[in-house]
């Protein structure tokens, strides 16, 4: 079943109805000299739909450190599990989100953020946080019910 859940992911196409999918191995091809990804030594086994739609937003919220934090940057993606749920926190060493900006660019139209990360999220049962401190950089913590 994962190895079906994983073709479909790759290949594009939706899991067949019941697949699951290990998380840690989805979240592993983000992996790069400049993406560390951190995850348990035990399997993090979702529906195949939630595991694919939380490395979506995970690569949304690596393609913005990649477009606002210039190539230099470094990223964390950390994957636990507790208490129910499975958290992937994406985390970068840039300049930070200043206030208002995100807003700011729902207000223009930009809906990045808004429907790549909080709307996918949202749409799969779980919350987002993010925490920016200007100069010190963003965290976006995903949530997701295991």
């Amino acid at each position: 079943e994962q190895e079906a859940a994983l073709r479909a992911v790759v290949d594009g196409g939706p899991p067949p109805p019941g697949a699951t999918a290990d998380l840690r191995s989805l979240l592993a091809r983000y992996g790069s000299p400049e993406v560390t990804v951190s995850t348990p030594a035990t399997p993090l086994v979702l529906p195949a739909a939630v595991a694919q739609g939380a490395c979506a937003a995970v690569g949304a919220a690596l393609d913005n450190v990649r477009a606002h934090c210039g190539s230099g940057a470094r990223a964390w993606v950390l994957a636990e599990s507790g208490d129910g749920t499975v958290t992937v926190s994406v985390r970068d060493d840039g300049p930070g989100i200043p206030d208002g900006r995100l807003e700011e660019a729902v207000a223009d139209g930009r809906m990045g953020v808004a429907r790549s990360i909080r709307g996918r999220v949202a749409e799969l049962g779980g919350r987002v946080s993010i925490v920016s401190v200007p100069g010190q950089g963003t965290e976006v913590e995903i949530t997701l019910p295991a």
